[in-house]
């Protein structure tokens, strides 16, 4: 079984505390491990973080990964037509491939594509989300361009045996159910969820066939659907003082059905193990070993005609120390081990390669002033090797100030189908490459806080098809200029959060110099106000983005567009709730993708049982 060890011992590091160890955490909610790979509050971190709760995911009421995410700061998404559609996301600009995905510490998603598929993984099993904005790749390795986002699933959240479980139904025969059951007692404990959701869906594509050939190509004027059924599990024990174990499992299977020429259903699985072992021999000193495996396959059909099977495999295992020399200075240091394996009926060259790594990170506190620096190297059995870098300096002044500047390098591994897809791959790519610059400040005070980063980051040596070799070859170039304001506040029983992203996402390369990156909006926001009344509580949703361009050259222009979601919740009982919600209330027509359809107006009921914690 393949192991990924840095970002897996990163991510386990950082999760074995905050996970099983609520206890450790004074506040879940303000401590994050993604950043650093080790504990940290929110306003320790010299980055921009961003962390979703539970309380945040059920107050939201989202019905999708996409969903929950959808026009946070730093974050663009783009959807091909609705539920459990093919759904990328873009970091900062970054690349759909260039941001990092960690699910309980394991590196997911796609070898072949270097994509993620967003839209399996049920946001039902979610604990809480975890995003760094910015370079990561000195501590995590390749993929970290953008940033990271860490997906931690479900724990045990107390003592003694407890159940929980929603069903609920809504627009285009959306229906869905869901169990869990926990427990804990003295040194272990269990949490268990499994989830059934399908749709009929919306008509996916308005794409049309011959003789334009446009959108998805065809026409097929029909609802797509979806299924999706997952089960998760984490377990846990503490045999001793010194010693903690944890393990944990999620797997997730969809059927999608959509509009396409060549393909237009697929049965899809996301699955991820992992383990860690955390030894603490004093308060000054930890070690932890952690080892995961993370499978994506598909198997791909039209109109019943196999079209062929993809099938990745990725295991990870990371060995990572920990040390704190004096007060307030904390240096670690690790090795990652990976090994990437590709299944398909399409023949490829080569099927699997290794990666091991070496990093090491300083942390420390002086007087008013915080320091960060890291180093890392991998060394690739295909592309050799590659060392990034990551430095940081904080100061807080006057009263709940905080001012960070950062420089950091990262690179991003071709993927397979880069290297060794037939015709149609180069096996001579060199990674891509970029180096970040960011300044930010942020106040915090007891009901409200607020921050400002501004960043620009430039890539060399992406890998585009050039046309003169007909292959895929490091070409392009790209600037990434932006700036992300947010902000959240509580006064008596209202409460509200909201971010403004601007970006200027330009293409250098030679044959697009001075347009923008496609599928990018320059212009983004988000807003959540809630108002809580006793056992019933309000809330609406506003996510907004500008005009975008579907293409390289810039001819396709997509639309801005803005939606509100209206919720509303009431506790009728002990630990029972009726939850009701009206997405996209004003029936707006916009698309993320040229041609792809977006729902119009949706609304979804759900009963839900979740006892207080």
């Amino acid at each position: 079984m393949p192991i990924r060890p840095l970002a897996l011992a990163i991510a386990s590091l950082l999760a074995v505390p905050a996970v099983h160890a609520q206890d450790d955490a004074t506040d879940l909610d303000h401590i994050v491990v993604t950043a650093t790979r080790t504990p940290l509050s929110v306003d320790e971190t010299l980055a921009a973080v961003e962390v979703i709760t539970r309380e945040d995911i059920e107050r939201a009421q989202p019905h999708s990964l996409p969903d929950l995410l959808r026009g946070r700061a730093g974050i663009s998404l783009s959807n091909q037509g609705g539920a459990g559609k093919l759904t990328t996301l873009f970091m900062r600009g970054a690349e759909s491939d260039h941001v990092l995905v960690l699910v309980d510490g394991v590196r997911v998603g796609s070898a072949t594509s270097g994509l993620v598929s967003f839209q399996d993984i049920p946001v039902d099993a979610i604990e809480r989300v975890e995003i760094v904005r910015g370079p990561r790749s000195s501590l995590y390795g390749a993929d970290a361009v953008g940033g990271v986002i860490q997906i931690f699933t479900r724990r045990a959240a107390r003592e003694g045996l407890h159940g929980r479980g929603h069903a609920g139904a809504g627009s285009h025969g959306h229906r869905e159910a869901g169990i869990g059951l926990t427990g804990g007692s003295g040194r272990a404990w269990f949490a268990f969820d499994a989830r059934h959701a399908r749709t009929d869906g919306i008509d996916a594509c308005r794409g049309i066939g011959a003789p334009v050939f446009a959108g998805c190509f065809t026409t097929e004027p029909d609802r797509d659907g979806y299924r999706n059924r997952s089960l998760s599990a984490r377990v846990g024990l503490k045999p001793g003082d010194a010693w903690q174990i944890d393990a944990h499992a999620l797997r997730a299977e969809g059927e999608n059905e959509y509009d396409g020429s060549f393909v237009n259903y697929s049965e899809t699985v996301q699955q991820v193990f992992g383990a860690k072992a955390s030894w603490m021999p004093s308060e000054r000193a930890r070690l932890q070993l952690i080892a995961g495996r993370n499978d994506d396959e598909s198997d791909n059909f039209h109109d019943d005609a196999d079209r062929g099977d993809f099938a990745t495999g990725r295991t990870t295992v990371a060995l990572q120390g920990d040390v704190t020399l004096r007060r307030g200075v904390l240096l670690s240091a690790g090795i990652d081990w990976q090994r990437e394996e590709v299944e398909s009926s399409t023949h490829y060259v080569r099927r699997e390669r290794d990666n091991t790594a070496v990093f090491v990170q300083a942390q420390g506190e002086l007087g008013a002033h915080s320091l960060q620096a890291s180093l890392r190297h991998d060394d690739n059995a295909q592309f050799g090797g590659a060392t990034t870098g990551n430095a940081a300096w904080g100061i807080g002044f006057a009263r709940g100030w905080r001012a960070y500047a950062s420089y950091g390098t990262a690179f991003k591994a071709p993927t397979f189908n880069e290297l060794y897809y037939p015709f149609a791959s180069n096996p001579e790519l060199d990674p891509e490459r970029s180096r970040s610059a960011e300044l930010g400040v942020a106040w915090r005070g007891e009901r409200a806080s607020v921050r400002l980063d501004a960043f620009e980051t430039r890539v060399r040596d992406l890998i585009a098809f050039d046309i003169v070799s007909f292959m895929p070859a490091n070409v392009d170039r790209a600037r990434l200029r932006g700036l992300e304001l947010g902000g959240d506040a509580r006064w008596s029983d209202w409460s509200v959060q909201g971010s403004l992203s601007l970006l200027d996402p330009e293409n250098r390369s030679a044959a697009a110099a001075g347009r923008d990156l496609p599928r990018r909006a320059r212009r983004s926001a988000r807003i959540e106000l809630d108002r809580a009344f006793g056992r019933l509580s309000l809330g609406v949703t506003g996510v907004a983005e500008g005009e975008r361009y579907d293409d390289i050259a810039n001819t396709r222009r997509i639309g801005g567009y803005a939606t509100f979601d209206l919720r509303a919740e009431y506790a009728f009982a002990n630990d029972w709730r009726v939850q009701l919600r009206l997405a996209n209330a004003f029936d707006r027509g916009y698309e993320t993708v040229a041609y792809y359809n977006q729902p119009g107006r949706e609304w979804f009921v759900t009963v839900r049982y979740a006892p207080a914690r």
